[in-house]
């Protein structure tokens, strides 16, 4: 008798049990500049949580000198710099792929940076951080 009773509190347990809930549902928003305080950058980050797992995430990068989201024309302001022009490009590779990676990953340390991409990487898992701020 003990052990089935046993066993249906086991039962009931797993059933019951969300462990699979790393976070609280909700709707969060996180800004940062990931330390780059002497550049005109911040990003930011809106998420929504759904069942304990991340369902939505939109990125942006604000260039508050410009008043300009940075995005895929953004190089246009570096013509004739061939370098600037390629970080730009790699970056907004970046701005793009991060979230996604979140999403599928559901942890903030399973993203890899993309090679080149490094600015918008710490500029997406500050504001992240920032958002789930004691979630």
């Amino acid at each position: 008798m003990n052990f089935r009773l046993f066993i249906l509190i086991f039962i009931f347990y797993l059933v019951s049990f969300k462990g699979d809930q790393k976070y609280k549902d909700g709707h969060y928003s996180g800004i940062s500049r990931a330390g780059y305080t002497d550049e005109p950058y911040y990003g930011r980050v809106k998420i929504d949580i759904d069942s304990g797992k991340i369902v939505r995430i939109v990125f942006t990068i604000r260039d508050s000198s410009k008043h300009v989201y940075f995005d895929g024309n953004y190089e246009k302001f570096f013509t004739g710099n061939d370098l600037y022009i390629q970080q730009c490009r790699t970056d907004w590779k970046g701005v793009k792929s991060y979230p996604d990676t979140l999403l599928k990953y559901q942890d903030l340390d399973r993203i890899d940076v993309i090679s080149g991409a490094t600015w918008s990487y710490n500029i997406f898992r500050a504001a992240v951080r920032q958002a789930l701020k004691g979630n």
